[in-house]
This record gives structure tokens, C-alpha cells and sequence, in this order.
């Protein structure tokens, strides 16, 4: 719904139109690695739901739940919203979630944890990329 693409036209100039840095990747990258690193956070969450039902569990999957609202929010925030002040700090938001996350699942489900490494690590690049963003563009 907030992607620069052809269906949104406003947003995808918009985006195109900021000064970023050399690091950020093609637009075709983020196409190509969001679907994957969802799916692995879909994986994740559905042994997490298979696991029995524990206090440890159950953190672990509302860390999950935020880690999926979180991705949907950061989205509207950076390009509904149009605010690199907002992308960046929700950014970095997203790297504590993601790594209490994958602490968390750690205790329940191995797999489901190392599901949410990629996602975390993948989130650390973006907020890099997104501090550089806001400065760069005050």
C-alpha cells in the first residue's frame, strides 16, 4: 500500500527524488529480500505456536506479533507518512524486537529463533541506512 512503485506514483517519487547514500541497494533488493525474510519470520512463528504452551512461549510470540506489526508500521511511517525522522527511529526500534525476539525463541525453538536472525540482521543495515537517510535530508 506505501511502496515506491508504479502504483503509487507520488511515493515512488518522492523516494526517488532523497539523497542516499552509496550503500543503499537497488529497488529490486528490497523486493527480493522482504518476502524471504517475512517467510522465515512466518516459520518461525508458526513453531513457536507448535511449541507447548509456556510463559517462555508465549514472550517469545508476542515479540513475534510485534516484530510483524512493526514491519506493516515502519511502512507506513517512512513512506505513507513520508517521515525520516519516524523511519529512523522505528528502524532501530526494530533491531531491540528483533534481537529480544530471537533471544527469546532461543529458550522455546532454535529454528524459530535463527528465523529471526536475517530479519534482525537485516534491520540493522536499514536503520544505518535510514539514519543516513534523515541526515541527509533534513
Amino acid at each position: 500500500r506505501y511502496s515506491p512503485d508504479r502504483s503509487h506514483p507520488e511515493i515512488k517519487s518522492w523516494y526517488r527524488d532523497l539523497d542516499k547514500p552509496g550503500i543503499t541497494p537497488p529497488d529490486p533488493v528490497f523486493g527480493a529480500v522482504w518476502p524471504v525474510l517475512e517467510a522465515l519470520l512466518a516459520a518461525g512463528g508458526y513453531r513457536l505456536l507448535r511449541a507447548p504452551n509456556t510463559p517462555e512461549r508465549n514472550v517469545a510470540l508476542a515479540l513475534w506479533l510485534v516484530n510483524i506489526a512493526m514491519i506493516g508500521g515502519w511502512t507506513k511511517v517512512f513512506f505513507g507518512e513520508r517521515s525520516l525522522t519516524g523511519g529512523a527511529v522505528g528502524a532501530a526500534a526494530m533491531i531491540g524486537t528483533g534481537a529480544a525476539y530471537v533471544e527469546r525463541a532461543s529458550h522455546v525453538d532454535g529454528l524459530a529463533a535463527a528465523s529471526g536472525v536475517p530479519f534482525t540482521a537485516w534491520v540493522a543495515f536499514a536503520t544505518v541506512l535510514s539514519e543516513e537517510i534523515w541526515r541527509r535530508n533534513p
